[in-house]
C-alpha cells in the first residue's frame, strides 16, 4: 500500500515539476538575440546580448539596458493583454454604448 501511495505521488507532483522545470531550462538555453522576454519580476524588453549566465536586455523607448541572470527570465515573448478578464467598470461601460 504504501509504495502504491508513492508511485501516485510520483506521478502526480514530482514528475509534472520535473517536466515543467525542464521546459523552462530549454525555452532560457534556447534565447536569441532579437527575441521578446519577460523576467520573473514582470520587465518587458528584447535581448541584446546572450552570454554564458547572463543576457542583457534593452527595454522601453529610452533603450535602457538591463543584465539579467538567465533563471530570472519567465516567459518568451510578451504577455498579452488580451487574457486579461474584463473588470466591471469595462462591462458597465460596454452596457451603456
Amino acid at each position: 500500500m504504501i509504495v502504491v501511495m508513492l508511485a501516485v505521488m510520483y506521478f502526480l507532483l514530482i514528475r509534472p515539476e520535473n517536466k515543467k522545470k525542464k521546459a523552462a531550462e530549454e525555452m532560457r538555453n534556447s534565447l536569441k538575440v532579437g527575441d521578446a522576454i519577460t523576467t520573473i519580476g514582470g520587465i518587458v524588453g528584447t535581448i541584446c546580448a546572450v552570454k554564458d549566465q547572463t543576457i542583457v536586455m534593452e527595454t522601453g523607448a529610452d533603450r535602457v539596458r538591463i543584465e539579467f541572470t538567465k533563471w530570472a527570465i519567465s516567459s518568451k515573448g510578451t504577455q498579452s493583454t488580451e487574457e486579461a478578464p474584463v473588470t466591471e467598470t469595462e462591462d458597465k461601460k460596454k452596457d451603456k454604448k
